[in-house]
């Protein structure tokens, strides 16, 4: 589980397209997409994604988050653990 000292990274598996402000996440194993497993991301997930680099620790991404969407940062801490979790639940972010 992440914590906030954490620096989380994206998978090498995950092959990336961004639409407008969202991002589809797609799952390639053997150079071959596993459409089945495709991921879209909204907006606020997309912002996410970006500041997920390998350098910036979990602190870091959530002070993004409050100073870009203006929101508190309870708010801002709980959307970005579920986000984390979730993706790495998935083996698309690597803590």
């Amino acid at each position: 589980m992440a914590d906030l000292k954490s620096v989380p990274s994206r998978s090498p598996s995950i092959v990336t397209r961004k639409t407008g402000n969202e991002y589809v996440l797609v799952p390639v194993a053997n150079n071959i997409a596993d459409m089945d497993s495709v991921y879209t991301l909204n907006e606020t997930g997309a912002f996410i994604w970006e500041l997920i680099d390998g350098k910036k620790n979990v602190n870091d991404i959530i002070e993004a988050v409050v100073n870009e969407y203006e929101t508190d940062n309870n708010t801002a801490t709980t959307d970005v653990f579920s986000f984390i979790d979730e993706m790495s639940r998935y083996l698309i972010v690597r803590e």
